[in-house]
Formats: structure tokens, C-alpha cells, sequence
């Protein structure tokens, strides 16, 4: 990944093509759980990917899709505390068109189920759930980039989880 993030740096297309579609969709599910909104999250990623070009690399010892997950989520945190306001996550919109109707109607339904959960928690609670699960970040990294520790982490975690799952056998998604 990283290789690919200096490629297009230097401006190869190529690079670029392959940087954006391996990571397009998984930045752009981070930023609708943080902001709600499909349209501040896809501006979101289009910034995080115009800061990605523009930075330079000083420590590459992560993963590629950790940094650009990183400026994603701060970008959308800096949306949020704006005072944007916005409603329907919209992740039914990333679900796999091929399968069955019947197969896309649970999933749509699961998703939104799920993005509910999320944004029904606090907003310690959801940065951690969503940095480790749709940022791919390590419980070090997510304590490194919020400036807490990693107990603190892990206990945001432990009930972030507790949280949602308790949500989604209410809403009949979980046994």
C-alpha cells in the first residue's frame, strides 16, 4: 500500500487507480458512521485523499490504510464538531449488488440496523469501535491518534461492542 501512496504521489495514474479502489469504500463506510451523511462522507474521502497526496511520508511503519484512515477520521470529526447535523447513514448503499433481492433487502436491513447501533453510542465509544473495526487501526494506533491509553481503549471497546449488540438483538438482527 505504501508503495503504491508514493507511486501516486509522483503521479502515476495507475498507482492512483489502485490506491482509490482498494480503499475508496472502506474510508467512505468510516466517515458515514462518524458524520451520518453519505454526501459529507464522500467529500470527506475526497479530502482525505488530496491530504494524502500532498503529505509528506516521515514514518511509514503502519499501513497506508491506517494513515489515510486516520486523516478520514479526523476530518470527519472536525465535520461533526462543525455542527453538521445529518440523519440516515445510508450504508445500505455500499451493500454488494450481486446477489439476490432477497439477499440485498437483510442486507439493507442489517446495515441500517447496524449503523444505528453505532450512532446511538456516545461519541468516546463509536470513535473507538469505528476506528478499530471499519480504520483497521490497532488498540496502540487508536490510543496514539486520541491521546489516551490503551486500557482506556480497550474498555471503550469492551462496552462499545456490549452496546451495540444489546441494540441489535433488540432490533431482532442478533439471537
Amino acid at each position: 500500500e505504501w508503495d503504491c501512496l508514493i507511486r501516486a504521489q509522483r503521479g502515476e495514474r495507475v498507482a492512483w487507480v489502485t490506491l482509490v479502489a482498494g480503499t475508496q469504500t472502506r474510508l467512505l463506510t468510516l466517515a458515514l458512521l462518524i458524520t451520518g451523511s453519505r454526501a459529507a462522507a464522500e467529500d470527506i474521502v475526497q479530502e482525505t485523499f488530496l491530504r494524502a497526496l500532498a503529505a509528506k511520508l516521515k514514518n511509514t511503519s503502519g499501513t497506508a490504510f491506517g494513515f489515510l484512515s486516520t486523516i478520514a477520521y479526523r476530518l470527519a470529526l472536525k465535520d461533526v464538531r462543525r455542527g453538521n447535523r445529518h440523519v440516515d447513514a445510508g450504508l445500505h448503499e455500499l451493500v454488494d449488488s450481486a446477489s439476490s433481492p432477497l439477499d440485498d433487502m437483510l442486507a439493507d436491513e442489517r446495515d441500517r440496523a447496524v449503523a444505528r447501533a453505532i450512532r446511538e453510542l456516545d461519541a468516546a465509544h463509536r470513535e473507538v469501535l469505528v476506528m478499530r473495526f471499519y480504520g483497521g487501526h490497532s488498540y496502540e494506533q487508536i490510543a496514539d491518534v486520541l491521546g489516551i491509553p490503551t486500557g482506556t481503549v480497550k474498555s471503550r471497546m469492551f462496552y462499545a461492542v456490549r452496546s451495540c449488540r444489546e441494540v441489535l438483538r433488540q432490533a431482532g438482527v442478533l439471537p
